[in-house]
């Protein structure tokens, strides 16, 4: 990889998060009193899933299918045996909710960001049965930390950033679309890892870590220069949203893509 960014598209594996159990660290999580029959202040749909509101969320946008999302969850068997954790993750997942069990597709719909609920998956909406998984009902706590859009949608200002976006003096416009947690702010020889789409300015999306649901570990030394530039602008946390001009992208080069780039930036953290 040399003063470019991998291109994860021709990747043909895509990491389907809440399918399969992931090894966990720590001290068990203990199950829920009620992880073998929902309450009577649960509420059922017509599928089956029943699910009932641990903690509301802020606002009212809901997830849609074809929307990516982050959280936090646990979840267990019936006679409360616990099975998987994003709790011992060092970061959150970020997957497509379509790739999801049918039943976490279902529940998390019904959430707002911010809201955590457990949701009971009767076996049909779970693995239902399939080998190597748990059989039966499956109970899952689940935190909607953020929704975004499929990285296949470009932002409504790609063709050019808006009249009040910073500028460097190098020419890269920023918007900061989600403030960071941290304060320290990477260096050119650092290592960062990070979630990212990219597009051209007609809207081409031709670069993503997103659809593999796991963020990617670069070299600041290794990358082009719009994001070697880029990044030390940022706080671990923050999201931003970063217009390149192509003679600090990829200049031309045969086989990348040309003029301006569009980049949708995590900073996940500093290495």
């Amino acid at each position: 990889m040399h003063k470019t960014l991998t291109t994860f598209l021709a990747v043909a594996t895509v990491a389907v998060v809440v399918t399969a159990q992931i090894p966990l660290a720590g001290a068990p999580q203990a199950a829920p009193n009620d992880v073998s029959t929902p309450p009577a202040d649960a509420v059922t749909s017509s599928s089956g899933l029943s699910s009932r509101i641990l903690a509301p969320g802020a606002g009212a946008q809901q997830p849609t299918a074809a929307d990516f999302v982050t959280v936090q969850y646990t979840g267990w068997t019936a006679d409360g045996v616990l099975i998987d954790s994003s709790r011992s993750l060092s970061t959150p997942p970020l997957f497509p909710l379509n790739r999801s069990l049918a039943g976490w597709q279902e529940c998390v719909q019904l959430m707002t960001v911010g809201e955590s609920r457990r949701c009971w998956l009767p076996q049909t909406l779970a693995y239902n049965g399939r080998d190597g998984h748990p059989a039966g009902m499956i109970v899952f706590d689940i935190e909607l930390l953020e929704i975004r859009t499929s990285p296949r949608v470009p932002p409504p200002d790609v063709a050019a950033p808006p009249a009040d976006a910073p500028r460097t003096e190098s020419g890269i416009a920023y918007q900061v679309l989600r403030p960071g947690t941290g304060t320290r702010r990477p260096t050119s020889a650092d290592r960062v890892t990070t979630h990212y789409t990219g597009w051209t300015t007609k809207g081409r999306m031709f670069d993503t870590s997103l659809l593999r649901g796991v963020p990617v570990t670069l070299a600041l030394t290794d990358v082009i220069p719009g994001w070697t530039e880029g990044m030390q602008l940022m706080v671990e946390g923050e999201r931003t949203l970063f217009w390149i001009p192509e003679e600090l992208a990829y200049e031309g080069e045969v086989g990348s893509p040309l003029g301006m780039l569009v980049f949708d930036v995590d900073l996940v953290r500093i290495e």
